[in-house]
């Protein structure tokens, strides 16, 4: 099972982000978190970096409901989607983000399974928007 939906942008990686910030309000995920990889790396190790943002996205509904099913859920939360720039191609922007299907099969929880469906349908119509 892969664990990423994903698509490959030919536009900026500032304009990616804020496109990713649209689609993703768009399916009801506001972003929560947001981790400059490409900075933090640099200012803890000195080590260059591609641009790399990690943006935690949550969906109160739906996290409530998979909160309500398994309380440990909480420990995969928010859905991370990562904006980053492709090392190989530097005119292409990478977003993706992980397959909620991951919550179901690290949890063994199999009533999480609706949830993570229309967790996925929706990151995916955010992704597909892009």
């Amino acid at each position: 099972m892969g664990f990423a939906l994903s698509t490959v942008l030919r536009t900026s990686f500032d304009e990616a982000v804020d496109r990713t910030r649209e689609a993703l309000a768009a399916q009801g995920f506001g972003v929560l978190t947001e981790i400059d990889m490409q900075a933090t790396l640099k200012a803890k190790l000195g080590e260059d970096m591609e641009r790399y943002l990690i943006l935690g996205a949550c969906n109160p509904p739906l996290a409530h409901r998979a909160v309500d099913i398994d309380r440990q859920i909480g420990l995969l939360l928010p859905c991370n989607v990562v904006v980053r720039a492709d090392r190989d191609d530097g005119g292409s922007v990478i977003v993706e983000a992980m397959d909620p299907q991951v919550l179901v099969e690290v949890s063994g929880e199999d009533a999480l399974r609706p949830v993570a469906d229309e967790v996925a349908a929706r990151l995916r119509a955010a992704i597909d928007a892009l």
